[in-house]
């Protein structure tokens, strides 16, 4: 097969299909399973802002339903991937495992022999854990940290940390409802009881497709990043999925689907800290952070914070207080704003407080 010649593409066109292609642009699902099955996997390290990450994607979406969606178990919080905290489909979950649990199980090795954590010792954690949670029976981490204390396992702190996250690579724990404001376990195979059969180049392909539909352009990097899969691997499944290939400023980026560009409805978006659209990508530089001209606030970073986006730019970070009877959000831009950027924001102030169900008080510094 002869090699594919690269289309050449521009910044601007990059950032406005990733808009398009993340869902951002111009919302089309309507539940939550919808979108994390959309994107593959989406990261939800901090539970609050993982639900707004889905809602921002979603048509008349609201707390309330995202957190329904997890209490269902259409959709399950668990470590996958990478090992941060995930949501993704209850289908898709035991073939992600499959795929790249072992791998990130032997990179963990490390920390857990400098812990003092024996596999036997994870083993025998997973086994009681499948015990104690089955039929049904939600347990926080604490919890299950007792129920190991009991049997003169006792496990805390980070070390009880890792030996729920090794049970979740062995495919045997993952979310389950929360309790209140606790994140609580329960058991994959009653969680996630009609998983989707997938393994080898399909399960690859599947998760290569995944990816650059819903990310792309995007960088066999950013990919190598976002899955945790070797380089190798990641070119195959990009040969497999017979991904388009573009140049943009002298590097190779790679797409799926039919390219076509959704614009966006709103130029304005308040995006949540840990959004795909930002930390799903290896060379944060690449991110657009606003024109390079325009010097950031002393001793204000856009880093790891809620982002506010302007035609696909990060221009600034957000934050919110929560009082009895409302929200407030307070923006800080690290630029001069124009009157209808400023009315945009208002708009996307508007639209959280509808996701939240409750009146947003908006402030901009």
């Amino acid at each position: 097969m002869q090699p594919q010649m690269p289309h050449k593409i521009t910044v601007r066109v990059l950032v406005q299909r990733r808009l398009s292609n993340q869902g951002i642009a111009r919302p089309k699902q309507r539940r939550a399973a919808e979108v994390v099955e959309w994107l593959g996997a989406v990261q939800a390290q901090e539970f609050q802002p993982a639900k707004w990450a889905l809602g921002l994607r979603m048509r008349h979406a609201t707390d309330a339903g995202v957190e329904q969606a997890v209490a269902d178990g259409e959709i399950l919080r668990t470590h996958v991937l990478r090992p941060t905290w995930h949501f993704v489909a209850a289908a898709d979950l035991l073939w992600m495992q499959r795929l790249t649990g072992r791998r990130i199980q032997r990179a963990m090795e490390v920390y857990q022999r400098q812990l003092g954590l024996e596999t036997s010792t994870l083993t025998k954690a997973t086994a009681l854990f499948e015990r104690v949670l089955r039929d049904g029976q939600y347990l926080t981490r604490i919890e299950l940290g007792e129920r190991l204390r009991r049997a003169n396992l006792p496990l805390a702190g980070i070390r009880l940390a890792h030996a729920a996250m090794y049970a979740e690579f062995e495919s045997v724990i993952c979310s389950g409802p929360r309790a209140g404001k606790h994140s609580t376990y329960a058991l994959v195979a009653e969680r996630a009881p009609a998983p989707r059969d997938l393994s080898g180049d399909e399960a690859l392909a599947e998760l290569t497709r995944r990816f650059f539909r819903s990310h792309g352009p995007a960088t066999i990097r950013d990919f190598v990043w976002w899955s945790g899969l070797p380089t190798a691997e990641a070119r195959r499944g990009i040969d497999i999925i017979r991904a388009k290939r573009h140049e943009i400023d002298g590097l190779t980026y790679w797409t799926v689907g039919s390219g076509v560009v959704v614009h966006a409805a709103d130029h304005v978006h308040l995006l949540p800290i840990y959004d795909e659209y930002l930390v799903a990508y290896r060379d944060r530089a690449l991110v657009p952070h606003g024109p390079a001209k325009i010097a950031a606030r002393p001793g204000h970073s856009v880093t790891f914070q809620h982002a506010l986006l302007i035609d696909g730019e990060v221009a600034g970070t957000w934050r919110t207080s929560r009082g009895a009877r409302q929200v407030s959000v307070t923006v800080t831009p690290l630029r001069r704003l124009t009157v209808r950027e400023r009315r945009e924001i208002e708009n996307a102030g508007a639209r959280h407080a509808r996701f939240l169900g409750v009146p947003v008080a908006m402030a901009i510094d």
